[in-house]
């Protein structure tokens, strides 16, 4: 960490390069004896980075920016916060420190924050922007948080929680997603955990397949899945020592007007659609409701119909409140490639033996505009175009 870069002229210089391109800073020379362009380019691409993912972080003066692959793999100001809405308590143990913003965020609702991070420099980073940030309830180990875990063990020290985001990267930088090839490998030290915490949370990448995942973990209480803007971004299961029964669901779609949609999987299995071709009204699920394998209760619990069992797109004749998109039903039309009225529009297909780009090839329709196609299989095994608009 080169203490040099906090200088204000340093900044000041940083913030006025706020627009430019981080290539050309990189290969330009240096203004400053003794900070290079590398330095530069990196702070400039963390401030820019920052002004929409940690708006906080941004406003600040004097943050100091780690390299962008440990950027990248930190959680967002909003996911971070909701994260932080779900804990409480005197303690909370974060195993896996990072750049700090989760645990910053849980600083905010317990008591007191260990933060780990065996790299020594990235350590070294959050505790600077945590006293830049104003926050003096989290305690900094430069350490692996697994050696702190268990000294905790051994000296008997209990906490409300413990938080883990195991690094999705192996030996050779790859990415990995199954929890046994992360590190640290959770599964493995959840018996260590509950020695210390009755309760973890973790967080996991959202391509984690949710069945597996909770198959694999034990004490599985709540899994929750993030969205923003209708993107699936993180995965959260909340794990109880002595949780034996069955793991409520909660999928979550920020910086929309959507509700909260919860079920727990028995209800899903449970659960019978009822089919109908297209009606007055389309529905369709955000994409955390999708991830949940919701397909069912997606339909029946708002009293709507579905097309078809593998199309998740549901219908009505009257319009009714929806976790997801809505549209009125223009017209249904028959799929005959090539022949279809349509030169512009929106298009999605769903269940449909032909890709987005090769429908748009095939029938010649640009993208665009306010009109919406939607290309489905129907419960009678029929190929449709359902022409909509949102409502």
């Amino acid at each position: 960490m080169n203490k040099k870069i906090l200088n204000t002229g340093v900044q000041d210089f940083i913030r006025k390069k706020l627009k430019a391109d981080i290539l050309s800073v990189s290969l330009s020379r240096s203004p400053f004896p003794d900070i290079d362009s590398r330095e530069l380019a990196q702070q400039l691409s963390g401030l820019q980075k920052a002004e929409k993912k940690l708006p906080l972080w941004f406003e600040k003066r004097e943050i100091y920016y780690p390299p962008g692959l440990n950027l990248e793999q930190s959680s967002s100001q909003l996911t971070a916060g909701y994260k932080a809405s779900l804990v409480g308590g005197k303690s909370l143990l974060d195993l896996t420190g990072g750049f700090g913003v989760d645990s910053f965020f849980f600083s905010r609702q317990v008591e007191s924050v260990l933060y780990c991070e065996h790299n020594q420099e990235l350590a070294e980073v959050a505790r600077h922007n945590f006293k830049i940030l104003g926050v003096e309830n989290i305690r900094v180990y430069d350490k692996d948080g697994l050696s702190v875990l268990d000294e905790m063990i051994q000296k008997n020290q209990l906490l409300d929680w413990v938080y883990a985001d195991p690094s999705r990267r192996d030996a050779a930088k790859r990415k990995v997603f199954l929890l046994e090839d992360c590190e640290p490998n959770i599964p493995e030290i959840l018996s260590r955990v509950f020695q210390l915490s009755p309760r973890m949370m973790i967080k996991t990448s959202p391509m984690l397949d949710l069945q597996a995942a909770r198959q694999t973990l034990s004490g599985v209480r709540e899994v929750h899945i993030i969205a923003v803007k209708n993107e699936v971004k993180e995965l959260l299961f909340l794990l109880e020592g002595q949780w034996e029964g069955p793991g409520r669901v909660v999928t979550v779609n920020l910086q929309t007007q959507d509700q909260a949609f919860s079920f727990y999987p028995e209800e899903e299995m449970a659960a019978e659609s009822s089919y109908s071709l297209p009606l007055q009204y389309l529905y369709e699920p955000n994409a955390a409701i999708l991830k949940s394998g919701a397909f069912k209760l997606a339909g029946t619990r708002f009293g709507l119909q579905k097309l078809h069992r593998h199309t998740h797109l549901y219908t009505s004749d009257s319009l009714v409140e929806y976790p997801g998109r809505r549209f009125e039903v223009k017209q249904v039309l028959p799929y005959k490639p090539g022949k279809l009225p349509f030169s512009k529009a929106n298009i999605s297909c769903r269940n449909f033996p032909e890709s987005v780009a090769r429908v748009r090839k095939r029938n010649k329709i640009s993208t665009g505009g306010d009109q919406y196609l939607f290309f489905v299989r129907c419960a009678d095994e029929s190929l449709q175009v359902i022409e909509t608009s949102k409502v």
